[in-house]
This record gives structure tokens, C-alpha cells and sequence, in this order.
């Protein structure tokens, strides 16, 4: 799907920020003082909740524009909608959205892409260097050692200048993270069937025209698609029976980019999956699960080779700000000048 960056359609604009009523579906409550600064004189009310069917349609039917965190919005509460202009989601994803029954009604919707590109990528880079260089398994493992101590080295660890890293999704994210690496010499691939010849040389990376062309030589991948029907499961029984025996996995997009935790379990145990760094998991928080209960306990098997976060990559004082503004800034930009930033459809 095409997503142009900015589209000018400037019938659309409207004269009183003062009329203006913002909705907030969740996660951030009032005062908002952040958005207010991109949109002087609205109003802002909170629907306080990630279920639509728990909003109040006549506040709904009052809304001029809305802001999205988490919530998964359809065909359900669009229909209640009649005076909102616009729907923006606070970050990148909009895989909590419907957006047929978007285009459907209508409505704009527009996301935030660039507010953490930094963060997100540092933290794709720490989980890498966590495990190429084994720092958790050495925390867990070390922590046993009452006779010696240097000695006890863990195996294999080659020169990470010698490794080859693979990048699946050359956006935004996996190019900063091409930048990042190349620092530290290794050789970079990257797929991304959406950009155009000539991209790999300006961001400085090798093109590769298949994803198992990728899996078959990186010694280490790392995630930066999107959630789309194309790609949610991608990581499967193929996916990882295609990568290097031994080969590690890092995830700082999606989810639901893993089929399940089953596949992931099967290939730590195998020694298939040589260790996975994620920020993301199909479920969050995470369920009842053996691989979820063995990463708890430190189960011997697991040994520290997998290390998860809690979704909290994109995370920065700083970044925080950047994307409550941007977003709102992207609804002021729409209503008052007519332009649509970030246009996703």
C-alpha cells in the first residue's frame, strides 16, 4: 500500500481551533498539555479505554478528530463518528485499525513514524551486542561459579566483524540500524521488496532479492516490517528452519510478526534459534506459556538466550514528547491548512 508522506488537500481545512473537541482513546489522560501545544485552544476528553464498545456514542458524536494508542477501532465506532475529520495513531503501526472500514467512511487516517527512530534502533543494536556477545547467559551462568572464575568461558563467541547481519525491512528503522552496525564492520544485507534500486547504496548495505537468500547467510536477523496480512507469522517452522544453524533473532516491531511462541520454543531447544532478543511477543503481557515459564525461571536449557523487553523500545523521556506533539501536530496541520501528513489511507 502506498503511503505518501504528505498530501494536500486544502478544502478540508477549518477556521476555530476553539470548536475544535479532541478525543484520546487511551493510555494517555488528561491534562494534555503536550497535545495542546499542537493544537492551542481544543478541547481534549479521554475515552479512557482500548474497547469500543465501551464508548460513549454521544461524546463520540461530538469528536472533531481522535488520537490512538492502543485501541482497535472499526466499522463500530466509525458509525458513531459523523463530525471527525481525522484519525491519527500515536506511532507507527496501525494494525489496531480497520482500514477498510476507514477508507469506507471516509476518514483519514495517519500515523507517526519518525518519533523513536532512535531509540528503537539503540535498542535493536543492545539486544545484538547482548547476544552475539553472550553479557545474559554470562550474568546467569556466573552467578553458579564458586571455584574459578575467568575461566569459565562460553563458546563460540566469534568477532562480531566477522558476522553477517541481516535486515529484513529497510524503513525508517532498519536503516538507522544499518548505521548503527556498520560501525562495528560487520557485512549488512537488507530485503525490502518496497524499496527502490539504489536505496542499498545510499543507507550502505548489501541488497538481497529474497528473504531466504537473507536467512541463508546472516548470522544474526533483525526485524523492521510492518504488520500486515503478508507478514503477521512470517516467523515460522520455514523461516527458521531456512536461517543458519545457531543464527540469532532480534524483533523490535511486531508481535505478530512470530507465528507463535510454540515455533520460537521448538528452535531454542533444537540449538536451531542460537538465542532471540524481542521487545515484542504475539501476546502482551504474556500468557501461561512453557517457554515464558522457562525464561522466568532461568530454566538451564534457555541458559539466557532469550531476553525480552516489554514493548518499550520506542521509549525515551524525549521520544515520548516527540510523538504526543507530531501527532497532533499531524491533526492541526490537516484542519487548519488542509494537509495530510503521514497519510496511510
Amino acid at each position: 500500500m502506498k503511503q505518501p508522506f504528505v498530501t494536500l488537500l486544502a478544502e478540508t481545512a477549518v477556521a476555530n481551533p476553539q470548536h475544535m473537541l479532541i478525543g484520546v482513546t487511551d493510555h494517555f489522560e488528561a491534562p494534555f498539555e503536550i497535545e495542546a501545544r499542537a493544537l492551542p485552544g481544543a478541547e481534549f476528553v479521554t475515552l479512557s479505554g482500548g474497547d469500543e464498545d465501551s464508548y460513549d456514542e454521544e461524546l463520540l458524536a461530538r469528536i472533531d478528530a481522535l488520537l490512538v494508542f492502543h485501541a482497535h477501532l472499526g466499522a463500530k465506532t466509525l458509525a458513531s463518528l459523523p463530525r471527525c475529520r481525522i484519525v491519527v495513531r500515536y506511532g507507527v503501526g496501525v494494525d489496531n485499525l480497520d482500514l477498510l472500514a476507514f477508507a469506507r467512511f471516509g476518514v483519514p487516517v495517519c500515523n507517526t513514524p519518525d518519533y523513536g527512530v532512535e531509540e528503537i534502533a539503540l535498542t535493536t543494536v543492545a539486544h545484538i551486542l547482548n547476544l552475539w556477545r553472550r553479557i545474559s547467559q554470562y550474568d546467569i551462568a556466573c552467578r553458579e561459579h564458586r571455584v574459578g572464575w575467568v575461566e569459565h568461558i562460553l563458546r563460540p563467541i566469534p568477532r562480531l566483524s566477522e558476522a553477517t547481519l541481516g535486515i529484513v525491512g529497510v524503513g525508517r528503522m532498519g536503516a538507522a540500524v544499518v548505521r548503527y552496525m556498520s560501525a562495528f564492520g560487520c557485512r549488512v544485507l537488507g530485503y525490502d521488496k518496497h524499496q527502490p534500486r539504489g536505496h542499498e547504496q545510499t543507507v550502505g548495505y548489501t541488497r538481497v532479492d529474497s528473504l531466504g537468500a537473507l536467512l541463508e547467510q546472516a548470522d544474526i536477523v533483525s526485524l523492521h516490517c510492518v504488520l500486515t496480512e503478508d507478514t503477521r507469522g512470517m516467523v515460522d517452522e520455514a523461516f527458521l528452519e531456512t536461517m543458519k544453524p545457531g543464527a540469532l533473532l532480534v524483533n523490535t516491531a511486531r508481535g505478530g510478526l512470530f507465528k507463535n511462541l510454540d515455533v520460537l520454543e521448538a528452535a531454542l531447544r533444537s540449538g536451531r534459534l542460537g538465542g532471540l532478543g524481542t521487545d515484542v511477543l504475539p501476546e502482551e503481557p504474556p500468557g501461561d506459556h512453557p517457554l515464558i515459564h522457562a525464561w522466568r525461571e532461568h530454566a538451564p536449557w534457555l541458559g539466557g538466550r532469550l531476553m525480552i523487553s516489554p514493548h518499550t523500545a520506542y521509549y525515551s523521556e524525549s521520544a515520548l514528547h516527540d510523538m504526543r506533539y507530531q501527532a497532533a501536530e499531524t491533526i492541526h496541520l490537516y484542519l487548519q491548512q488542509g494537509i495530510l501528513r503521514n497519510h496511510i489511507v
